[in-house]
């Protein structure tokens, strides 16, 4: 191995590292919001911030740092973005409220608007044209693989070490990375003076900015809201003024002949869709299995862990099938799997974990089949700052596919869960009226199912419903009622005997009770969870149809694509 390999494995390295850290802390925390949440004791809509600051930031400002690296060197400003993501990640793990959580998550994010896109241009300029299909591969399968390892190593490092260990984790990977930059990095590079796109910037900013906080907050501040509808049109206006500027612009922020490109289009709608039926999958399901399957963070990570292998996988051999077979039969077959992996989730018993597996298997053959060649296509034959622009672009467009997804089925989750717990205490009381037990209990019962509801959990050991001094009480009542109609006026013995005798009959009839509201609170519990499910489930039913339209995607790419 020469010297010049030895630097190139080194880079590559240092920038896989900063691909999937960057990309990791999209997802990572989801999973660790509920322990968060007890830890620092704050309401869940307030700690959605946490998570919103670094998607709105990374997506909002990706293209105008990564363009600004263009012109005063991108080796200089990747330095600065992976300090940045040290000081944030750092100021996160040591949070102790949620304003110093919000304020490192933000540093975090500006890092990542930086590291990202700037590690795939630098680690692909690399290598030569003729070699580097290889190498976006191999970024673009790290990228796969971050997006689906979030929940896995959020769940894990949650359960064993602490919800600070997901940011404690990337600063000593990231040092790393800092290291071998360090050493290897060129800082004598020549910056490409290709001039600043304010205006642009500031139009993509405002765009970026009003769509991504339109999205994560659309379900908390209401679809309906001034608040809403005012970003929805600054969204709008925003995008309309930047295209036309663009067009008029001598070094614009986003080259629109970037569209130009086939491959390039074609990819640029593969990663939103692709990334969005992904990310729908792997944050919304350990949801699922924790709070409805009442199963620990651990074993929510390991059940979708499949997609992940599938995805490191598939996703070289699809990038090197490219050019054998063509994209268009490799994205169609991408999206046929992930369709077929919807209907399962659809259709299948989600208490049994072989079907859970097989039908993440099949989501991350068919995620994997198609990251590797968007990745590979986005870059196309671009060189200089095209390359740096659409790598830019990506990323962008990765952020966007998440966003949207978890505004959609976030928000539909929450619907579909009021839905199902309006559904499950109108059967509730339903059932409980309908009991022969005095209406007190009647009261309790209904009120301690619906309590229990709401929060989610049951104590599965309560048969018996009466205390001792219920039971005690009832067998006094029925006693002085027998008494009373021998006026009291019996011998000692005899009122031994009924008071033995009212004994077992309260005895009797509360074991009927018992068994009555058993049965009862069995039939609410299995409604119940049915109903919660299917909150669930019917969530990927209802997007069959869409993924399943995804698959035409493949139209937007050549028919046979040039050699990369």
């Amino acid at each position: 191995m020469t010297i010049n390999r030895k630097k190139q494995v080194a880079i590559i390295l240092a920038t896989c590292i900063g691909i999937f850290l960057c990309m990791l802390d999209t997802t990572v925390m989801n999973i660790a919001l509920p322990s968060i949440q007890n830890d620092l004791d704050i309401n869940l809509n307030n700690l959605s911030w946490a998570l919103n600051i670094y998607t709105i930031t990374f997506a909002s400002l990706t293209i105008p740092l990564s363009k600004l690296a263009d012109n005063l060197g991108r080796n200089k400003i990747y330095i600065l973005g992976i300090l940045s993501f040290i000081v944030g990640s750092l100021i996160s793990s040591m949070s102790n409220n949620l304003t110093f959580l919000i304020l490192g998550r933000g540093i975090q994010s500006i890092g990542a608007s930086i590291v990202f896109p700037l590690s795939m241009t630098i680690g692909i300029n690399t290598v030569p044209m003729e070699k580097r299909k290889s190498i976006i591969s191999i970024l673009g399968i790290t990228q796969g693989l971050a997006a689906a390892l979030g929940p896995s190593i959020g769940g894990t490092l949650t359960q064993f070490l602490g919800w600070r260990w997901i940011f404690i984790i990337n600063i000593p990977l990231m040092i790393v990375s800092l290291i071998i930059c360090l050493i290897k990095f060129n800082f004598k590079e020549k910056s490409e003076d290709n001039g600043i796109d304010y205006l642009g910037s500031v139009l993509g900013i405002i765009f970026m900015m009003s769509l991504t906080l339109t999205l994560v907050q659309g379900k908390s501040w209401g679809w309906n809201s001034k608040i809403i509808i005012s970003l929805i049109i600054t969204t709008i206006i925003s995008i309309l003024i930047f295209i036309i500027w663009e067009h008029r612009a001598n070094s614009p922020m986003i080259p629109l002949k970037l569209f130009k490109n086939r491959e390039f289009t074609g990819s640029s709608i593969a990663i939103i869709l692709s990334n969005l039926f992904l990310v729908a999958v792997t944050v919304i399901l350990p949801t699922f299995f924790t709070k409805i399957q009442n199963k620990n963070e651990l074993t929510a990570a390991i059940l979708i862990t499949p997609i992940t292998g599938m995805i490191f996988i598939f996703s070289p051999i699809a990038a090197i099938l490219i050019n054998k077979i063509g994209p268009r039969l490799i994205i169609s077959t991408g999206f046929i799997l992930m369709t077929i992996s919807y209907i399962l989730f659809a259709n299948i018993n989600m208490d049994n974990i072989y079907y859970i597996v097989i039908s993440c298997l099949i989501l991350g053959t068919g995620y994997g089949i198609i990251a590797g060649p968007i990745t590979v296509l986005a870059a196309s034959n671009f060189k200089g700052y095209l390359l740096t622009s659409s790598q830019s672009v990506a990323g962008v467009l990765r952020q966007v596919g998440i966003s949207i997804a978890v505004a959609i089925y976030v928000t539909g989750l929450s619907s579909n869960i009021a839905v199902a717990n309006n559904n499950s205490v109108n059967y509730i009381k339903q059932n409980v009226i309908k009991m022969d037990i005095p209406q007190s209990k009647k009261q309790i019962i209904i009120n301690k199912a619906t309590k229990e509801l709401s929060s989610n959990k049951s104590n599965k050991n309560v048969t018996n419903h009466f205390s001792k001094a219920e039971k005690d009480k009832l067998i006094r009542l029925n006693y002085n009622k027998t008494m009373k109609k021998y006026n009291y006026n019996i011998p000692q013995n005899i009122k031994s005997k009924i008071y033995i005798e009212v004994q077992q009959k309260v005895n009797n009839k509360i074991k009927k009770i018992n068994k009555q509201i058993n049965h009862v609170i069995s039939k609410i519990k299995n409604y119940a969870l049915n109903e919660h499910s299917n909150a669930f489930i019917n969530l990927y039913r209802y997007s069959i149809i869409f993924v399943a339209l995804s698959t035409l995607s493949f139209l937007f790419f050549p028919s046979k694509n040039k050699k990369i």
